[in-house]
This record gives C-alpha cells, sequence and structure tokens, in this order.
C-alpha cells in the first residue's frame, strides 16, 4: 500500500488553519501533525503551499440534453477541468422528465459517467411527475442506490417544471426519507407569459432573457418553496441563489428555525447583468438561469455568505459553445441553451474574490467549497475535510500566483470562458484523489474512469472530526 507524505503545508479546514504534514497510506489520511517520518514513504513538498480538502462541486450538468441540444461537457472533459481546478468530487442531477420508471434515468446516468469520470461523484434525482407508481419507487430508489437528494423544478414549463402538488409531494417524501429537496426557484409560468410577451413585441436580443426573468419571479418562488416545505417538515436546499429577493427569504426562513439551506455560484458573485447587453450577440454567452441581475445585487450574496445564511458554492456547470449551440437563439433568445462553463474556475474565483480580498475567511473557504456541501449530501467525513480516516483528497494550492483565466488555456470543452480576462489570484497546482494524483505540477495524470461512484446513506448524522496531531 502506498504511502506519501505532505509536508510542510498550510492545512485548511473549515476549523482550522495551521502548519502542518499529513500522512497517507492508501487511500486514507492516517496522520496529521508535525515532522512526520516515514522511510517508505513519499515525500510531497507543500512549503508555501496551501493544503486544503478536495473541493465538492454540489451542481454540475455533464452530457445533459436541453432545449434540443446536448452540453459540450461530458463526464470525461467536464470532470478533467474539475480536477484542474480543485475538484474532486461532483454530484450531478439524474433528469427524469420523459421517463416512465425513475430508476431508468438512474441507469442512464450510470452510463454517461462509468469509464469516462476522473474524479468521484455521486447523483441527485430529479422529479418532474410523482404519480401513484413513481410514489412508490422513489423511496426504494433513493435507498437503493445511495441518493440522498431529490431535485424539483418551479421553472422551465416545456422540459422539466413541476407542479405544486408534485413539489409538495417531494417535500412529503424528502420528510419521510431525510432527503434534502433541492429546487429551482423561479416562477417558470410568469417566466412563459413574459418571454412572450417580449417576443410578441419583436425583443430578441440576449438581454430579454434577464429582462423576463426577474429577481422577484425568484423571490417569489423561493418563499412558496419554503413554506411548502417547512409544511412537509422537509428540509429544503435552495440552488443558485442570485437575489436580495431570495437572499432575504432564506434568511427569514431560518431565523424561524426551519431547515433551509442555500446555494449561490461564482458568477453571480463577479458578474453582472450589464454581460447580456454586451454587441452583438456576445450577450449569449451569458445566458443561463436564472440569470445574472444587477450588480446591487452582488453585495446581499457575499453577506449571507459570510454570516453562513448561504451555505455552498455550486458551478451550475452546463456548458454549451458559443459557434454553434449558443447561436441557435440568434434570432430569439428564448432559444438560447440556457447554461455555462463554471466547473474549472470555481475554486479559485472564490478563492480570489473571497479570500484573497478579504471577504471571507480561509476556514469560511473551506466550508463553501467542500465541508458544508459535504455535511448536506452526506458524504461528510469521507469527503470534504482534511481529518484521519477520511478519503485522502487533496489541493495543493499556490495562494500568491497571479493568473488570467481565458479560453485558450482552460480545459473545457467550449469556446469561450465567461470569466475571460479576469486575473484571480491563487491556483491548484497539485490535486490527488484517494491519495492517487490526479493533477500534478499542472498536468493531468488521472485515470480516465478511475472516478469512484459515491453511494450515500440516508439519514447519516455527521461523524466529529478527529485528528492524530503530534
Amino acid at each position: 500500500m502506498s504511502k506519501k507524505i505532505i509536508k510542510g503545508g498550510w492545512i485548511a479546514t473549515a476549523s482550522d488553519f495551521f502548519q502542518g504534514d499529513i500522512l497517507i497510506e492508501g487511500e486514507k489520511i492516517v496522520q496529521i501533525g508535525g515532522n512526520i517520518v516515514d522511510p517508505d514513504a513519499e515525500i510531497i513538498d507543500a512549503s508555501g503551499k496551501y493544503v486544503f480538502p478536495g473541493g465538492i462541486d454540489p451542481h454540475t450538468h455533464l452530457d445533459m440534453p436541453f432545449n434540443n441540444t446536448v452540453t459540450d461537457d461530458d463526464w470525461e472533459t467536464g470532470t478533467i477541468a474539475a480536477a484542474f481546478g480543485g475538484t474532486t468530487t461532483i454530484i450531478d442531477f439524474a433528469l427524469t422528465a420523459g421517463e416512465s420508471k425513475l430508476a431508468n434515468a438512474v441507469e442512464k446516468w450510470h452510463k454517461k459517467a462509468e469509464g469516462k469520470a476522473v474524479v468521484d461523484y455521486g447523483f441527485h434525482l430529479m422529479i418532474h411527475d410523482l404519480n401513484e407508481e413513481t410514489e412508490k419507487e422513489l423511496p426504494i430508489l433513493l435507498e437503493k442506490e445511495g441518493i440522498s437528494s431529490i431535485k424539483v423544478f418551479m421553472a422551465y414549463a416545456k422540459e422539466f417544471q413541476a407542479s405544486d402538488r408534485t413539489l409538495f409531494k417531494a417535500f412529503k417524501i424528502g420528510k419521510e426519507t431525510d432527503a434534502v429537496v433541492m429546487v429551482h426557484c423561479e416562477n417558470g409560468s410568469v417566466i412563459d407569459e413574459l418571454v412572450e410577451e417580449a417576443r410578441r413585441k419583436g425583443h430578441t436580443a440576449p438581454i430579454y432573457h434577464a429582462l423576463t426573468r426577474p429577481p422577484e419571479v425568484e423571490g417569489e418562488a423561493t418563499k412558496r418553496a419554503i413554506e411548502l416545505a417547512h409544511i412537509a417538515g422537509a428540509k429544503l436546499y435552495v440552488v443558485h441563489v442570485t437575489c436580495k429577493e431570495a437572499v432575504e427569504e432564506i434568511i427569514r426562513a431560518r431565523e424561524k428555525g426551519y431547515e433551509v439551506y442555500g446555494e449561490t455560484c461564482p458568477p453571480y458573485l463577479v458578474l453582472d447583468q450589464t454581460a447580456l447587453e454586451k454587441p452583438g450577440f456576445e450577450g449569449a454567452k451569458y445566458v443561463w438561469s436564472p440569470p445574472l441581475r444587477p450588480k446591487s445585487h452582488q453585495e446581499p450574496l457575499w453577506n449571507a455568505l459570510k454570516a453562513k445564511q448561504l451555505q455552498t458554492i455550486g458551478s451550475d456547470m452546463c456548458s454549451f459553445n458559443y459557434n454553434g449551440k449558443k447561436r441557435l437563439g440568434l434570432n430569439d433568445f428564448s432559444k438560447i441553451p440556457n447554461g455555462g462553463p463554471f466547473i474549472e474556475d470555481r475554486f479559485s474565483v472564490l478563492f480570489s474574490e473571497g479570500v484573497a480580498k478579504g471577504r471571507i475567511s480561509i476556514t469560511d473557504f473551506v466550508d463553501m467549497i467542500a465541508t458544508s456541501a459535504a455535511k448536506i449530501f452526506n458524504l461528510y467525513p469521507q469527503k470534504g475535510t482534511i481529518a484521519v480516516g477520511s478519503d485522502a483528497d487533496i489541493v495543493i494550492f499556490d495562494p500568491t500566483v497571479k493568473r488570467t483565466i481565458s479560453a485558450e488555456t482552460h480545459h473545457m470543452n467550449v469556446d469561450y470562458n465567461p470569466f475571460e480576462g479576469m486575473e484571480v489570484t491563487g491556483e491548484p497546482v497539485s490535486v490527488l484523489l484517494r491519495g492517487e494524483f490526479i493533477i500534478k505540477d499542472k498536468e493531468f495524470v488521472g485515470k480516465i474512469g478511475g472516478g469512484k461512484y459515491i453511494h450515500r446513506s440516508l439519514a447519516k448524522e455527521p461523524k466529529k472530526e478527529t485528528q492524530i496531531i503530534n
């Protein structure tokens, strides 16, 4: 069994930041302390570097069909990009729309990932309609497949939107099984009416994607989801929160003692609605849902993260090439495939804009990028922390280097980057998955198909971190 010692780095967890060594044996961390010596171990010099737990991205869409097309990053290219970005575990969404049996969707997602994923992964199960048959199937399938989270859309009326009745049934099953219910909170029916009104008036440019999905429809849907979850007694996780209206509803609910969690994504923290106004059709690069908001919404998001009213950072990775798929909506904004490529830059953008600029602490960064998601989605303490007994998922990170984000140098399978030209501080140098390098000195050395499916238990109480410190 191979051994490695990561020596002299600054180890960061969600609770501690200290200089020390980490002894890895096989796939696990077996010791943490100062001046660890083992003559049989490979030495990895982390002097001057930060040592983070591998990032957990709780929100990805790889090889996903949408708007009569399919995302351009599959489970190979998407997870390689994730690894370069410091992410060692992703949770993707198995879509069930059009499936007569929920199990068929899960099997389809297993086939997409197997033999391709280079990082570890799990699934959320999306629910479109709960009838008598699927209501019986769902709890059994969650237990069998180790899926501890259900996803429901309140938007995309033509593709994914569930009725309020299905949403409420999902909350009831969430309560019964202890599964987290994740909700895309936008009022899809109102959005459809606003889109039709804009098209009738001849408004076709990308900016109308944002103008037909105003913050109020996100705030209203967030409040509705919160109250329905509360009636059912379920845990609610609001995905990709973008605006102060939704943040205010989440804070209000949490102050009442409701079990509500919130996620935001890097573009909402650093980009704003003016990106959709770029000349020509350039704004199409920034079309995703919910849309970018006016800049005034960024501060409430940062404040909520700092106050832990929002807990996680997902990428909402959903990549479509600009030259080709995005241009399907050249004459009609509503036909632009919704989504952007973020999986690779999630880690660095949050570090640079959060830690390096003094908005959040380094321990809060670890919590947002890994630990909270591990706890919410029952991966902890196997994943999401640096502790004795945990998987040796490790990111060795240079906190001083400056680089410029560009499509020329990223590893995602798309022809643009929404953060093009943005200078960031900090970069993953080497990444280990279960004790083995997948990125070494900024080169991919992993194995295609080396990622494992993680079976997550339901109703699992997180164990306390234990460390051996000399």
